[in-house]
């Protein structure tokens, strides 16, 4: 059984995952490019001084980490953090040690010492972003209801569009990120 640090150190980096994306590029690099980082100084430095790495469990097609990725690399890049990247479905022993309510939701962050000690994790959503989703499920019909899937790729594309346009989505995930990262700081 590997160990979360043999994973990051056979990972890839968070660039060259979002450089071979087969799905959900453009929108990935769209929010990367549109994303601001809060000027946010003394927690930056903290970052720089801990050097936290940061195993990400991800995949392009999903878009959770379609919105969440471009965001952390944008922090990873101002406080000098190394962020590499695993494929959930080629991991799924990883995956099974950080599950969400018994689910394989994604992207899923674990932040390592120096030494390779796991020190905490996020993901895949903050709760801003849960509540607009659960939300917009509540406009779902019964799943033995006929319509249902055309209504679940309504929901979805209505998700997908607020990931991609929607600044206030975006900082409150950085937001969320922070304070993971705050907590083992």
């Amino acid at each position: 059984m590997m160990t979360e640090l043999e994973y990051f150190e056979h990972a890839i980096t968070l660039e060259k995952y979002m450089a071979q994306m087969e799905s959900n590029q453009e929108k990935t690099y769209t929010i990367y490019e549109k994303f601001e980082l809060p000027d946010d100084a003394e927690f930056i430095d903290k970052l720089k001084q801990q050097r936290v790495n940061i195993l990400a469990i991800t995949e392009d097609w999903c878009g959770d980490a379609m919105m969440v990725n471009p965001i952390l690399r944008k922090l990873a890049e101002a406080g000098d953090l190394e962020v590499r990247c695993v494929y959930r479905d080629d991991n799924p022993e990883l995956m099974e040690r950080y599950l969400t309510n018994g689910g394989k939701s994604i992207p899923k962050y674990i932040f390592l010492s120096g030494s390779g000690e796991v020190m905490g994790s996020w993901g895949p959503r903050s709760p801003k972003v849960q509540q607009m989703v659960d939300e917009k499920k509540t406009k779902l019909p019964e799943k033995e209801n006929p319509q249902y899937e055309l209504h679940w790729k309504t929901i979805v594309g209505e998700i997908s569009d607020r990931f991609t346009s929607d600044p206030d989505l975006w900082q409150d995930t950085y937001e969320d990120i922070r304070k993971s990262l705050q907590e083992i700081l």
